[in-house]
């Protein structure tokens, strides 16, 4: 399904990185693969690299450094001459921004957020476009932001920035053939989400409440989905947020928890 494309990962930090699900079944279906790492953490992307089935080479890329961005694009555009398609798979929040101290949080750390989060699509989007020519695809990974989470604060706002910003990306980049898209994935344990205080109350959640049940320990079905967006089978699919979430997200509460009984039901 990928047979051939050029693929931009950020996003791989450890093998249990969303992004590397997303890597590891993008070259199984054909594609090659360049990675980014960030400061210190770059030696750990570097690790997980080498257990890819095609171990991938890793470029710096801190996405709020312009100067970085420039030197991805100068890189890819030598080594490939073109990129087919990129994740976004990109997220950071202070620790004062999340907790459940939502009205506590500082001006400066939701700016923060939200630029790391959420404005960093545009400029990661920018960044690749001159080697769109023929067309491609991005996707972000996101986490639905059509309701207030307990825990999540600031970080939830910038995802729905992130939602909205992908959707002005479909607009603008649609016309040079560019597609962008999310894949809002239900609660997945990485070195990540271990960072979110009250993490398991939301993958709680979703264990007892999505009608086809979710493993919060497999990225396997988020990454099939988001290398279908990739791929040109989904050639006229843009401004979409695609939820792979096992159903959680058209559940009501309540209704969630009573459809898995009702099928646990002797």
């Amino acid at each position: 399904m990928l047979a051939g494309k050029k693929l931009l990962i950020t996003g791989v930090v450890t093998r249990d990185s969303i992004a590397f699900a997303v890597a590891e079944r993008a070259q199984e279906l054909g594609a090659e693969v360049v990675l980014t790492g960030f400061g210190r953490a770059r030696r750990m992307t570097e690790r997980a690299a080498k257990h890819l089935p095609s171990p991938a080479d890793v470029l710096e890329l801190d996405v709020n450094s312009e100067s970085d961005l420039l030197g991805v694009r100068e890189d890819l555009a030598g080594r490939w001459g073109r990129v087919d398609g990129v994740l976004h798979a990109i997220a950071f929040a202070p620790p004062d921004a999340l907790g459940g101290d939502f009205l506590g949080t500082p001006a400066e750390s939701a700016v923060e957020a939200f630029r790391t989060s959420a404005y960093s699509l545009k400029a990661l989007s920018e960044a690749v476009l001159p080697l769109m020519d023929g067309g491609g695809s991005v996707v972000g990974l996101d986490f639905d932001a059509s309701v207030a989470w307990p825990v999540y604060d600031w970080m939830g706002v910038a995802k729905a920035a992130l939602e909205s910003v992908s959707r002005y990306l479909a607009r603008d980049l649609g016309p040079r053939g560019v597609r962008v898209n999310l894949v809002s994935a239900g609660p997945i344990e990485t070195l990540a989400a271990g960072g979110i205080p009250g993490f398991e109350q939301l993958a709680a959640q979703w264990r007892s409440g999505a009608p086809l049940g979710w493993d919060t320990a497999d990225p396997a079905p988020v990454a099939d989905a988001a290398c279908f967006l990739l791929s040109d089978a989904a050639r006229a699919v843009s401004g979409e947020i695609l939820h792979v979430d096992g159903g959680f997200h058209a559940m009501g509460v309540a209704g969630a928890g009573a459809a898995v009984e009702a099928v646990g039901a002797p």
